[in-house]
């Protein structure tokens, strides 16, 4: 989820953890430690782009990470705050802090590593990095708990926030599995053939989801509105695997490959290669020249291939959103 989110929630959680022992310094903790994991990203700029990606919510959102890292920050904050919290209460403080941020990222498209060193990936897929219907909840019943003077009435109202927003995440796992079903049913009703298929958010709702669907020589991309009145189409998106072939090998091509979990497709334009990540659904949906929300240009880099992010408009981010705002209405 976005970073301030994820600050809302740490201070949440850092208030049920300790806020009769630290009173209003859980905002300060709260506030760093759900920040912590994502402090990947900086590290992530010493890297050339393909790799700063790869480590995105590896190591740094993972329970080897946590149980390591818990009792050393509870050792610290324990010796700040002595006379107030002792190193066990600490060390459990930071840990939850840390657990519920990687919690609530297992419920987007990306997903996390959360048993990392192991490759695979969470990601239930239930909600876009940021959805205000999460957060503004939980928000407003921070502020109104921090606001009262005694610890049994901050908790009362934190709680209530908690029990609001994580209901709302059961109603979008609800809401994903009866979307998954419409596309399962509008693939039969088409006599479409395939061999995997994901469902996913579209940005800032879950009215309307997209789907992956993978078949032998092509992937479709369709979505769906719970406003619907039509059938479901589909895009066809040729896996050009000739074109995967020519890449194969190239160490950028080999990371992206496995970032994307296999949802990808090679295109060529001007002599450039692009690798386009299927998961994050498309900025423009014309076929014959589709734009993707995530694509990397390989450029000649001393003789060698080299991937770089293809550069995202101003104007795209609007046409992106206008679309969802039309197609959300229905078909």
């Amino acid at each position: 989820m976005d970073s301030f989110t994820q600050i809302v929630l740490g201070i949440a959680t850092a208030e049920l953890c300790a806020g009769e022992k630290l009173q209003r310094k859980t905002i300060l903790y709260g506030a760093i430690l759900g920040t912590i994991p994502d402090l990947d990203v900086l590290f992530g700029q010493f890297l050339n782009p393909v790799d700063g990606v790869a480590i995105h919510r590896g190591l740094s959102h993972s329970l080897l990470f946590f149980g390591l890292l818990s009792p050393i920050l509870g050792w610290f904050i324990s010796k700040i705050e002595q006379e107030k919290i002792n190193f066990r209460s600490a060390t459990v403080l930071v840990f939850w802090c840390l657990f519920t941020h990687v919690l609530l990222d297992m419920f987007t498209s990306w997903g996390t590593q959360i048993f990392w060193p192991l490759p695979d990936r969470i990601a239930l897929k239930t909600i876009f990095v940021i959805d205000p219907l999460y957060t503004l909840p939980l928000l407003i019943c921070l502020i109104i708990g921090l606001r009262k003077p005694t610890f049994a009435l901050r908790k009362k109202y934190v709680l209530r926030g908690i029990y609001i927003s994580s209901f709302y995440l059961l109603v979008t796992c609800s809401l994903k599995l009866y979307a998954l079903q419409q596309f399962k049913n509008a693939l039969q009703e088409q006599h479409i053939s395939y061999s995997d298929l994901i469902v996913k958010p579209t940005a800032f709702n879950c009215i309307l989801w997209n789907a992956n669907v993978a078949t032998k020589e092509a992937y479709l991309l369709g979505d769906y509105s719970l406003f619907d009145s039509q059938s479901i189409t589909f895009e066809r998106y040729e896996k050009n695997n000739t074109l995967s072939k020519q890449l194969s090998g190239n160490p950028d091509f080999e990371t992206l490959k496995k970032v994307s979990e296999g949802w990808f497709i090679v295109t060529k334009k001007d002599n450039d290669y692009y690798f386009n990540d299927l998961r994050f659904g498309l900025l423009t949906k014309d076929p014959k020249q589709p734009q993707f929300a995530f694509s990397y240009v390989f450029k000649d880099e001393n003789g060698k291939p080299k991937a770089q992010e293809v550069p995202k408009q101003k104007r795209d981010g609007k046409a992106l959103m206008q679309g969802i705002l039309n197609r959300i209405k229905g078909n």
